[in-house]
């Protein structure tokens, strides 16, 4: 990147790689130390997640690429810190699972409280305390999961059967998320959650049933949040009808306008800049992102629309190269819940590549417009403290699992 952009690396340039070089080397060792049979892509698959996403959050915005750099040290930290507490035996968290998904009701409650919570583009997804700021939804999630691991190991005989009586902390517990989401207007978590539930109910039970039964009740739910609330009507509309040759009312500005001038102004030129990529890309650091007087071409770039930017600078190959790597994380954490020998391991790892597949579905899906476009963002990529923290401590999860799972048995 910095050859693209001045010709030259400087010594600055040098030694902030081989600081990110030293990170990962001591994040290797204390995985060898502290978990020597875990599965070995994972970490360098991270590495290469997130060395992606510093070069691109450093050539869109250089402050924000410094602190990128910063929350993924944190991230690393927080990662290492997880797998020498948990090193012993993790499944002592089993014995949490009530308080966990207690925590993940109240992380996702958080921005809804006045003064601490903040209003973003319509949806409240943070926090603001002091000059800290967070998105708790991202925690909630890994919350979420060990609950729902803990509780379907317990009860997942009892469940298979179909007895309704056995649902009752479960469906507690989840609904109350999801109202919480709902009232908060986040609709991207509320499907991310609710696609994890329903994908661990179906590992833990093998039933199909209740797999279509929930996806009955997805429906009629979505059919009357589609009618009670403009903020869905709205994703909608912008997803099946981006374009307009006729001018439309524009809430914005309360004038008639195209709608790829109004509304779907963000993915209209998202799906542009994909296309100025073509097979190979402009290159990196030869993208245009910003008009002539300096102002940004797609709003959120560096968050919701990262996939965007890294399509137009390496292209169709590029880009479907670094699908390719988050499609090896699946798969080798797939192939961790499937060596577990115990169910709540099974459960956890299971629930945890889910969601690490499903988030990514849904924000790369929303930016080519295969699915209605929610404010997520892209695992390891996307800038973003929260989520980079919340993701090392998946990582941390699947290793975790791992380890024990190809550890030689006694």
């Amino acid at each position: 990147m910095t050859l693209a952009q001045s010709a030259e690396i400087s010594p600055t340039v040098a030694s902030y790689v081989a600081f990110f070089l030293g990170v990962y080397i001591a994040a290797h060792i204390v995985v060898r130390q502290v978990a020597p049979y875990a599965d070995g892509a994972l970490l360098p698959l991270t590495a290469t997640l997130t060395g992606l996403g510093l070069i691109v959050n450093y050539r869109l915005d250089s402050g924000d690429g410094r602190r990128q750099a910063l929350w993924v040290v944190i991230g690393v930290v927080v990662f290492a810190a997880t797998l020498i507490l948990l090193r012993h035996d993790y499944r002592v968290l089993e014995s949490y699972r009530y308080l966990f998904g207690v925590a993940a009701v109240a992380l996702l409650f958080l921005p809804a409280l006045p003064l601490i919570g903040e209003r973003v583009n319509g949806v409240r997804l943070w926090v603001h305390v002091g000059p800290l700021q967070f998105q708790p939804g991202e925690l909630a999630k890994i919350f979420l999961i060990l609950f729902l691991a803990g509780y379907l190991r317990e009860k997942r005989e009892v469940l298979a059967q179909g007895r309704l009586k056995d649902f009752g902390p479960l469906l507690a517990i989840w609904g109350a998320a999801m109202l919480v989401i709902v009232q908060t207007a986040d609709l991207g978590s509320a499907l991310l959650n609710f696609g994890i539930f329903l994908a661990m109910i179906y590992v833990a039970t093998g039933r199909a049933l209740f797999v279509a039964v929930g996806i009955g009740l997805f429906v009629g739910g979505a059919t009357l949040l589609y009618q009670a609330l403009d903020r869905v009507q709205e994703r909608v509309t912008i997803w099946l009808h981006p374009w307009t040759d006729e001018r439309v009312y524009c809430a914005l500005n309360g004038k008639l306008e195209f709608r790829q001038d109004c509304a779907s102004y963000q993915l209209v030129k998202s799906l542009y800049s994909i296309a100025n990529g073509g097979v190979a890309g402009t290159g990196l650091g030869e993208g245009t992102f910003t008009a002539p007087d300096g102002a940004e071409l797609i709003p959120a770039l560096r968050t919701d629309f990262i996939y965007s930017a890294i399509a137009q600078e390496i292209g169709l190959i590029g880009a479907a190269a670094l699908l390719l790597l988050y499609m090896l994380f699946v798969v080798r954490g797939m192939r961790i819940s499937l060596r577990a020998d115990d169910g709540f391991s099974k459960l956890l790892a299971a629930g945890l590549t889910f969601g690490f597949a499903l988030q990514t579905f849904i924000i790369v899906g929303g930016v080519l417009r295969i699915v209605p476009l929610t404010g997520i963002t892209l695992p390891f990529v996307s800038y973003g403290g929260s989520s980079i923290v919340a993701n090392f401590l998946l990582l941390a999860g699947l290793l975790l699992v791992s380890n024990r799972a190809n550890a030689p048995k006694p």
